[in-house]
């Protein structure tokens, strides 16, 4: 057989080595290849380094949850935000993910408060309204005087499909709904966004 025709091989590692890089490829983003890199780095790490890092993530998963408030990720009942009596809780961030909140965060633009949706309409995956936080959305501005939603979700056909949709259910209450204004990446997450951009983008957000 000349060089070049032998098929692809799939290579498999000992089984200890191939368990943490089939774990590694089931991340977001990772690829076989990264994978790879990853386990074989982890490899060359003293044992006390290793550990460190097993530890964090079990003390991650542990004892990090979702605010019982905006479903943001904290160790205690309220995240900082909730629980920060400075800023105004009747401006309500809305957002697909809690990694989002840091990003906005980031600008220093926006003080007021959070609500994580847990993801956006997508009926090519099989998430409707019933698989996000809405109805949680809705028990908060019927206790807690909600006077401005921002819909802060993705710029993307999924991200805008979930601010409309938010817009018509909440339509017939006295509040102000408002939508990120232009400047942002069609097509795009909010993780890939500077923050100069999408503080404008906060500041003329426009009402929907």
């Amino acid at each position: 057989m000349a060089i070049g025709q032998y098929p692809d091989v799939d290579m498999r590692f000992e089984p200890p080595v191939q368990k943490v890089i089939d774990e590694f490829a089931r991340l977001p983003g990772i690829g076989a290849k990264t994978a790879q890199r990853l386990a074989f780095h982890l490899m060359s790490l003293p044992r006390d380094a290793a550990e460190r890092l097993g530890e964090a993530v079990l003390e991650m998963t542990e004892q990090v949850r979702n605010c019982s408030r905006c479903f943001n990720l904290t160790s205690q009942d309220l995240c900082s935000i909730c629980s920060d009596t400075r800023r105004d809780h009747t401006l309500v961030c809305v957002v697909e993910r809690p990694q989002d909140i840091s990003v906005i965060e980031r600008t220093n633009e926006f003080r007021g408060g959070y609500h994580v949706l847990g993801g956006a309409l997508s009926p090519l995956r099989g998430i409707g309204p019933e698989q996000l936080r809405i109805p949680e959305l809705e028990r908060r501005m019927d206790t807690e005087g909600i006077l401005e939603l921002v819909m802060a979700t993705n710029p993307t056909l999924e991200g805008d499909a979930t601010a409309l949709y938010l817009a018509r259910v909440f339509k017939s209450r006295e509040l102000r709904i408002t939508r990120l204004a232009s400047g942002l990446p069609v097509g795009g997450d909010l993780d890939y966004a500077d923050e100069i951009t999408l503080g404008r983008a906060l500041a003329g957000r426009r009402q929907m």
